[in-house]
């Protein structure tokens, strides 16, 4: 959960186990397996996107008593 809102599309491809040039042929053929975002010539990904894509639930605060 630490990760930025936005992550670079090099740290999305680890996270999905897809190797650079894939990665980036998924992405420019609109066929990633989650939203791509482009950043000038970067492309990134949403952290939620990623996290939901990966099964990861967020972290709910503990609740106050």
């Amino acid at each position: 959960m630490t990760l930025p809102v936005a992550i670079p599309l090099e740290t999305a491809n680890r996270a999905l186990h897809l190797g650079r040039t894939t990665g980036y042929h998924l992405a420019r053929t609109g066929r990633y397996p989650v939203r791509v975002l482009r950043h000038g010539r970067a492309y990134k990904v949403s952290r939620y996107d990623l996290h939901r894509h990966l099964g990861v639930a967020a972290e709910q605060p503990p609740a106050t008593a």
